[in-house]
């Protein structure tokens, strides 16, 4: 079961930028590629760094660590050291905030 949560403001999320968030058990992070509002989680698959201390360029984000990348839209690691595809998750704006579709948050 998933439910929609608010995680952010919209304001908070820079143009073109990343923030990162937590609620819950979930560790995220926020990316504003092209207007559109994307969320995936905020740990790299590869070394448990997070994803916004990296850098983001034409919707990949990159690890600050060893220079894992991944497509934020989709997850997909792109090559190594990257050992899986990174959890995406679904993301809207309602109202002023961002709100994602978590599963087992309410179960």
């Amino acid at each position: 079961m998933s439910e929609w949560v608010t995680v952010a403001t919209r304001a908070e999320l820079p143009a073109g930028g990343m923030l990162a968030v937590k609620f819950g058990r979930y560790e995220l992070a926020l990316y504003d590629v092209g207007g559109e509002v994307l969320a995936t989680d905020n740990l790299c698959t590869h070394a448990q760094a997070y994803l916004t201390d990296g850098t983001l360029a034409g919707g990949v984000v990159e690890c600050p660590l060893h220079g894992g990348r991944f497509e934020v839209k989709t997850g997909k690691g792109l090559g190594p050291p990257i050992p899986c595809d990174l959890k995406t998750y679904r993301a809207r704006v309602h109202d002023g905030e961002i709100q994602l579709s978590l599963p087992e948050v309410f179960s």
